[in-house]
């Protein structure tokens, strides 16, 4: 995927979960967070971040962060990207050859999974989770407490054991990490739903992204580790 009109700009404050103070071009502007995660790690006041200029006249915030740098690692912190590159490919033949369909947002059960896709004589559901959390080249999720993650591997759970192909999908939003765990330590009722959904025979897979300011896309399979 790509954006437009990218401009860099240096973090300030974060005064709530929804918008930040950025330094830009002499500037104080105040921005659209486009994470409502913690990020806590990322957003440290001096963090060089990139910025996209909405074409939207009627906004209330002109600017939305889309990246960080952390030390000299470049992440993507969008939360609406993940979904957007798995989408992306997928449809290009490297999550299940000769994929017949792929449809966003659908519901079963009590769940609305990010999709659901048919293939020769196959058809399952995926849930994307996007993951910005790294230390020292590995990756953990969630950052944050997630009932609803939970939620969503149980319902995995039962999409497999009703015939369904299904897979929970982490799309790491960096590159060149190490491996994948669950963060038992922030939330261990995810880590233990997720060992059972893997267990139950639904797929886990982590996949880095290549990064750059302007641009998200997947790269490769990254090692989980439960």
């Amino acid at each position: 995927m790509r954006y437009k009109k990218i401009h860099p700009g240096t973090f300030l404050a974060r005064p709530n979960r929804f918008v930040a103070q950025v330094a830009l071009a002499g500037r104080e502007e105040t921005c659209h967070v486009k994470n409502t995660g913690r990020c806590r790690e990322l957003l440290v006041p001096g963090a060089r971040v990139y910025l996209e200029e909405s074409g939207n006249p009627g906004r209330k915030t002109k600017y939305d962060l889309v990246a960080v740098e952390k030390g000299e690692r470049l992440i993507n912190m969008d939360a609406q990207a993940p979904n957007q590159v798995f989408g992306e490919w997928a449809r290009a033949g490297r999550f299940v050859p000769e994929l017949t369909l792929l449809h966003p947002e659908k519901r079963y059960g009590a769940s609305r999974f990010d999709f659901y896709w048919e293939g020769p004589g196959r058809r399952g559901f995926v849930e994307v989770k996007g993951v910005t959390l790294e230390e020292d080249g590995v990756v953990r999720f969630p950052d944050a407490p997630t009932l609803r993650g939970v939620k969503h591997l149980e319902e995995l759970i039962a999409a497999k054991g009703a015939g369904y192909e299904a897979a929970v999908c982490f799309v790491i939003q960096m590159e060149d990490v190490r491996w994948l765990e669950p963060n038992d330590a922030t939330h261990p009722e995810f880590g233990q739903a997720l060992r059972r959904a893997a267990a139950a025979g639904v797929q886990v897979l982590a996949l880095d992204c290549t990064v750059r300011p302007d641009q998200l896309d997947i790269r490769g399979a990254v090692e989980v580790r439960l």
